[in-house]
């Protein structure tokens, strides 16, 4: 029971991280996954959480026992890796957190019937709400209100899931055909599904600052068991409720030839209504408001990591510059990032895919390499012996490594023949 209550206090980076990577990546990739091929989706859903553990693992492992950033692991290895690195973050700056942001504006307005204003103002909204949150209720805010947005979704999603099960599958089409899984669409939906699941593995740097700002709030440093304990919880939910979404596609579409939509805001709302069809309509306002502020709360915490990110970079790479140490740099960058995306929204949401293709293409190409850097920080002279990765884990991420070049490979491949 002391072991228990000590895990609750230091929960935060690894329910920030489930936070964060519960959004399109599972609403609809994992969703959709399921709707498409059936069942056998589980198997890449498991492979992309198991290879891609140890990189975000060593966030918080080197961090716990360093209390140092891993944007400053990576100045370690050379100024030359904190640019990679500085490169990636710039560009997931101007295009990710727009990209969250549409959806998220779309998804309320289809949710909610919101007419007469345009994607654009309601996005414009939630930046300014969200920068506001961010600004006022700091870290602690963040931590405490997401440990009750993921227990009300876990649990939303596990009764589904279960009432999803009890009914069984939904009698397909005759004259359905599961699409090809290997041929050139479904490897390529292969890529993004496991590409972006859990998330992108740049996020490592995010999980490792949000460590430091856990440590600030406690006034006993957790051991480093304890600390890999809290993030693997957040990990394993991450994972679970990717098979939730994707046993609710399955369950639920698989088969009748139901036509899904290409838009991440549409494929939003058919979920939601999948949802309400095995619970009751009574319970639609319910799961509209778990659905949105699940991508609300990804919206929030990617805005604060990118954020923080872009500071601690900007920190290590320019020294000297006493513009990125001042009391209010936090709040600055924040207001920064709301107002250059909702830019990227309004002037270029024309060209908005596009502008992920480019962050998609950017993220595939270098994790690889930031998963090696990754290994690299934790296995230095920053770590003593003993706190440093066991033979499993560390065979575990060089598989991890061999698996994101070969998509990485491929991905080029496509992209340029």
């Amino acid at each position: 029971m002391t072991k228990l209550k000590t895990l609750l206090k230091v929960l935060g980076p690894g329910l920030l991280f489930a936070s964060m990577a519960i959004g399109t990546s599972h609403l609809v990739l994992s969703t959709k996954a399921g709707a498409q091929y059936g069942w056998v989706m589980v198997i890449p859903i498991i492979l992309a959480n198991l290879f891609k553990y140890p990189f975000f693992e060593f966030g918080i492992r080197y961090t716990t026992v360093t209390e140092k950033t891993l944007v400053e692991g990576y100045l370690n290895l050379g100024k030359k890796y904190l640019w990679i690195y500085a490169f990636v973050t710039l560009i997931s700056t101007f295009t990710i957190l727009a990209a969250l942001y549409v959806v998220t504006a779309g998804l309320f307005m289809n949710l909610f019937g919101i007419s007469g204003m345009s994607v654009s103002m309601i996005a414009l909204c939630l930046f300014l709400l969200i920068s506001l949150l961010l600004i006022i209720g700091k870290y602690q805010f963040l931590e405490d209100s997401l440990k009750a947005v993921i227990s009300i979704l876990f649990v939303a999603l596990l009764i589904t899931t279960v009432m999803v099960l009890q009914k069984g599958v939904v009698p397909g089409s005759e004259s359905y055909q599961r699409p090809e899984i290997f041929n050139e669409t479904g490897i390529l939906f292969l890529i993004g599904l496991m590409g972006w699941m859990p998330t992108a593995v740049e996020a490592s740097g995010w999980v490792s600052l949000w460590s430091i700002e856990n440590l600030k709030t406690m006034k006993n440093k957790p051991s480093l068991g304890l600390a890999l304990q809290e993030f693997n919880v957040g990990y394993f939910l991450t994972a679970l409720l990717a098979v939730f979404f994707m046993i609710i596609g399955w369950m639920t579409l698989y088969g009748t030839g139901t036509e899904l939509s290409g838009s991440a805001v549409v494929f939003a709302d058919q979920v939601v209504s999948l949802f309400t069809v095995h619970i009751g309509n009574w319970a639609y306002i319910l799961i509209a408001v778990a659905a949105f502020t699940t991508m609300f709360s990804t919206c929030m915490t990617a805005h604060d990591a990118v954020s923080r990110v872009s500071i601690d970079v900007l920190e290590k790479l320019f020294p000297t510059q006493k513009a990125f140490k001042g009391k209010n740099t936090f709040a600055v960058t924040v207001i920064l990032m709301a107002l250059v995306n909702w830019v990227v929204i309004d002037r270029f949401s024309a060209n908005m895919a596009n502008l992920v293709a480019l962050a998609t293409f950017v993220s595939f190409v270098f994790a690889p390499l930031l998963g090696w850097m990754n290994l690299k920080t934790v296995v230095g002279k920053d770590v003593p012996e003993p706190y440093r990765p066991k033979l499993g884990l560390k065979i575990l991420t060089y598989l991890g490594i061999v698996f994101l070049s070969l998509f990485a490979l491929y991905y080029c491949w496509e992209i340029i023949v």
